[in-house]
């Protein structure tokens, strides 16, 4: 047995070393094949050892038995494996529900046709077991599921893993940043902002509007003419889908820095750079 007890302690300090074990040398992949890989052998390990025990269990039932029947010590071995077989055989003939060859005349039904006869054979025990349970299976479904209604039925158990990860993305989204859009978006005069929209700007909407929104392909933006609306829902918009020769962004930016530039858009009305392009669309005050 020291050989045994000696796998298994190095079978629990290896599946232990991917908890304890914070500074390893092997990567969290290889901790992880080594725990599941010891959980595997524990298994086999239990399994077997289980095994172990329901023959020793039989062997002492058998020995139990031999000293309860008297007559059994006289007998020989091969007589004890044909009793045994005997036995077993008796135990699958009773599970099919069949009659020995020498009982089957008690099973022939009247009648018969070209000198053919039928025997009238139940149906096997275990068959008729099996369809108890799934009558006892379906009473407890209907009253589970229909009658008290203590668990969620499928399209139940469908909308609320819907709803939950609605929640969870929601959270996610608004943690990120990434939840604002064209319906939710903000004014905003937060330098943070503000700088960050800068930055966006320079990079992205200089080269068709100028580094001062003065205009160069792309209108003016600095001056009371605008030409898809000047609310900053709007500018949102019209920078996230694009318009005309305009492309969109939606891809390229992610909404937190579609708000900051469009942020950044509305603070420069009104700072009159040099070389202003000319205005271009309808005349809105805000």
């Amino acid at each position: 047995m020291k050989p045994l007890r000696l796998l298994i302690l190095l079978l629990l300090v290896l599946g232990a070393q991917p908890v304890f074990a914070e500074d390893s040398l092997l990567s969290p992949e290889t901790m992880n094949y080594i725990g599941y890989g010891t959980v595997i052998v524990a298994l086999i390990v239990v399994i077997i050892s289980m095994l172990l025990v329901l023959k020793a269990v039989k062997l002492v039932t058998a020995a139990l038995a031999d000293a309860a029947d008297p007559a059994a010590a006289t007998l020989t071995v091969e007589e004890k494996v044909a009793r045994k077989k005997a036995v077993r055989k008796d135990k699958w003939i009773r599970l099919w529900s069949l009659k020995p060859l020498s009982e089957e005349h008690t099973l022939i039904m009247e009648g018969e046709y070209d000198g053919i006869k039928e025997l009238d054979n139940p149906t096997p025990a275990w068959f008729m077991y099996l369809f108890y349970a799934t009558i006892a299976f379906g009473i407890g479904y209907l009253l589970v599921y229909h009658v008290f209604k203590t668990a969620p039925l499928q399209y139940e158990e469908y909308n609320i893993e819907v709803a939950q990860a609605a929640k969870e993305k929601a959270a996610l989204l608004a943690k990120t940043g990434a939840a604002v859009d064209e319906k939710t978006v903000k004014l905003s005069t937060d330098p943070t902002v503000l700088s960050s929209g800068k930055q966006v700007f320079v990079s992205r909407c200089s080269p068709c509007h100028g580094a001062a929104g003065q205009g160069i392909i792309g209108p003016n933006l600095t001056d009371d003419y605008w030409l898809h609306g000047n609310k900053i829902a709007d500018i949102f918009k019209t920078i996230k889908y694009g318009i005309n020769t305009m492309p969109s962004w939606e891809k390229l930016l992610s909404p937190k820095e579609i708000s900051d530039v469009s942020n950044y858009v509305k603070s420069i009305h009104g700072t009159n750079p040099p070389n202003p392009k000319a205005p271009q669309g309808v005349k809105v005050t805000d």
